[in-house]
């Protein structure tokens, strides 16, 4: 069978074709087009299936990763959506929380709502936190606030009441008769989208379902329109922020659940690897054009976060749009290839504004004049300018010189390739302090885990990071530079259903937790017509606290039926999750889950192993030469070996400096450093010690 996976980044467009039988895969980079991200799309779909001689019709499957959702928030481009909720909550979402994300700026701003007050409208009715109608819904209020949507002309509308995650009759009712007044408007219900307590992030996930629901359903339309007009038949599979497929119809009805749709198709990409190198913990590393993301693998399973955030404030944690649905833990900071680099204050800054893929970096020649960390690169000597993207898209190395000079080397009065070096040792570091966040403050070790980088711009930098924070092993797969589009082949159709319903767990809440999941499971049953396949895989896990606590954790809960003793079965994986990532449990302690959550998964088979295909290797298999690059450790410029990865499988190891060229993203090997190609097929880097980076 022949599988097509295309991710959407902010720079580049990442395509893999992969024909399962054989095990030939087809890689593809082409600048995305951020204001009709299919044309991106299309014209890559067309050109990587020219060179691989095949036709759409030929293909079994299309998997998808996109930002389309993310943008979409980011740029405030959604539809204009009210807000429908309970009489004395119209502040909720414009208040927020009072949490300060840094506590000694003044100045700062919260998050920007995604409407205004004025399209906030209220209705009488109150629900308790136990379900209980308190005050029956007021018809009247209903109609005067269906009065007011209908005059503002609302594209979209988000019902979100107090409360209703423990009784949505009144949202349900509330939505029936907007639709029976207004049935061209899209409506999205809290008690749908996010049902759990938290009113704020609640409320907030739905508006932003909301706001991006009407786009997204028009980009998805049109997108199968245009593969359906070049002969697939099939259903588009698109990733989720949890690292599952979903189909068009259950995307359309919960877009915000693929707002991390590409990072978390790159992590199960590096779950993956770290398994065929016999590696359990993993860091995961992706650097693209426009961001860097981190995320983690524990014990062969990528790390889930019940929730995230959108358009953070410089990444600055609880400075963004929290979104209450799952997703792969990830941090995401403005450091990728086209960040753009400063002289500030007599210092080099690098980030968080980007160059995107229009116009891009000086290098790119299309337009561009500002220096950015692509440019420091090609000064250094990591990038050569006649094969970047296995040279489809060579780069004006003059161009590079002459930004990182003007806009570094001349304000600080200090040489181009000190300059260079600095913008790239700048961008190390602030990925540094990511990764600390994401390894030893969540109780991870560093010396346990390797490092999986992927992404065009990952594997120049991994090396180095791995060496400051301690990791000993740096693994770059084959098919790096499109990393998240090879995830996609990995992944399987999956659907989570959760609630919330905050119960101490003891002898008598058995029964209660048994009709928890009779719930869930019913409501996930009315979905998975819409998932397909067969052969339904269920598991379950819920966010569980000591009691008294203000915050949880995920655990994994026990497998088969819900009986007697479940409650202490599932205290005692709380008990054991807790001791992992505290180093410290309370073993006599009471215990209470709050958010319960059912996941159903269509197993798919491995789509087997990647063998690159040699027409598109871009002729580079034997390249090998000698250039200058920055090597601090050697003392600036050195005569630095350069070899083509596949002449390297032939060669065997090599001994830093070194420079590992793929067509798709280039590795560098330190001084000291040693480099193989495993018996998988990827690239394994030792790294010799915990030295500087100067």
């Amino acid at each position: 069978m022949i599988h097509l996976a295309f991710d959407i980044g902010g720079t580049f467009t990442d395509f893999v074709l992969h024909d399962e039988a054989t095990g030939r895969a087809w890689f593809l980079k082409v600048p995305s087009t951020p204001r009709s991200p299919e044309e991106a799309v299309l014209s890559g779909t067309d050109a990587i299936l020219r060179q691989a001689g095949l036709a759409l019709a030929d293909v079994e499957t299309v998997l998808h990763a996109t930002t389309v959702a993310t943008n979409a928030i980011i740029e405030r481009k959604g539809a204009h959506v009210g807000l429908v909720t309970t009489e004395g909550f119209r502040d909720v979402v414009i208040i927020g929380r009072q949490k300060r994300y840094e506590t000694y700026d003044l100045y700062i701003d919260k998050p920007a709502p995604l409407l205004r007050r004025r399209h906030v409208y209220e209705v009488r009715e109150r629900i308790s936190h136990t379900g209980e109608v308190l005050t029956p819904i007021d018809t009247a209020s209903v109609d005067a606030a269906i009065d007011a949507l209908c005059a503002a002309k609302h594209d979209a509308v988000a019902v979100s009441l107090l409360h209703s995650y423990a009784n949505p009759r009144h949202e349900r009712a509330i939505r029936d008769r907007i639709l029976g007044r207004a049935p061209h408007v899209s409506v999205s219900l809290s008690s749908d989208v996010s049902p759990k307590f938290r009113e704020y992030e609640r409320t907030n996930t739905t508006v932003a379902n909301a706001y991006i629901k009407p786009l997204v359903g028009r980009y998805v339309e049109r997108l199968q329109g245009a593969l359906a007009e070049r002969g697939y038949r099939r259903d588009l599979l698109i990733m989720q922020s949890s690292g599952g497929l979903m189909t068009p119809e259950l995307v359309c009805n919960h877009p915000i659940r693929i707002v991390e749709s590409g990072p978390a198709a790159g992590v199960l990409m590096c779950a993956g690897v770290g398994r065929q190198e016999g590696f359990d913990q993993v860091v995961t590393f992706d650097m693209g054009g426009t961001t860097a993301k981190l995320g983690a693998v524990d014990d062969g399973q990528p790390a889930i976060a019940p929730s995230f955030e959108v358009d953070p404030v410089r990444y600055k944690k609880g400075s963004g749009l929290p979104i209450s649905a799952p997703a792969l833990e990830l941090i995401e900071i403005g450091a990728g290839g086209g960040s753009i680099v400063r002289a500030e204050a007599g210092m080099i800054t690098v980030g968080p504004q980007s160059a995107g893929s229009e116009p891009g970096p000086a290098c790119y020649g299309r337009g561009g004049s500002e220096a950015t960390v692509t440019d420091a690169n090609v000064v250094l000597g990591y990038l050569d300018p006649g094969y970047f993207n296995g040279g489809a898209m060579p780069l004006d190395g003059a161009a590079a010189k002459r930004a990182v000079s003007q806009a570094l080397a001349e304000p600080l009065g200090i040489g181009v390739g000190e300059a260079a070096w600095g913008a790239h040792l700048i961008a190390t570091k602030n990925m540094e302090h990511a990764m600390r966040l994401v390894s030893v403050e969540q109780g991870r070790d560093p010396r346990k885990c390797v490092l999986v980088a992927f992404g065009g711009a990952g594997p120049l930098h991994a090396a180095r990071l791995a060496r400051q924070i301690g990791i000993p092993t740096v693994i770059v797969p084959l098919g790096a530079g499109v990393g998240s589009a090879v995830g996609l082949l990995q992944a399987e159709r999956r659907f989570d259903v959760s609630v919330t319903r905050i119960l101490r767990l003891d002898e008598a809440s058995d029964a209660t937790i048994a009709a928890i999941y009779a719930g869930l499971q019913d409501q996930a049953e009315r979905e998975l017509g819409h998932l397909g396949g067969g052969g339904i895989r269920w598991s379950r896990y819920a966010y569980m606290r000591y009691a008294g606590q203000g915050f949880e954790i995920q655990v994994d809960l026990p497998e088969g039926d819900i009986g007697p003793c479940y409650a202490r079965r599932a205290a005692a994986a709380f008990h054991a999750a807790y001791a992992r990532k505290h180093r410290w449990s309370e073993t006599t302690a009471a215990v209470e889950a709050v958010d319960w959550t059912l996941v159903a998964t269509v197993p798919t088979a491995r789509r087997g192993t990647i063998r690159l295909a040699g027409a598109v290797a871009g002729g580079g298999a034997g390249r090998q030469s000698v250039r200058q690059a920055w090597f601090p450790e050697a003392g600036g410029y050195v005569a630095t070996q350069v070899v083509d990865r596949q002449a390297l499988t032939e060669r065997g190891g090599i001994v830093g400096p070194a420079i590992v060229e793929d067509p798709d993203c280039t590795a560098i090997v330190l001084p000291g450093q040693t480099a193989r190609i495993s018996p998988a097929g990827n690239l394994r880097i030792e790294i010799a010690s915990a030295g500087g980076c100067a």
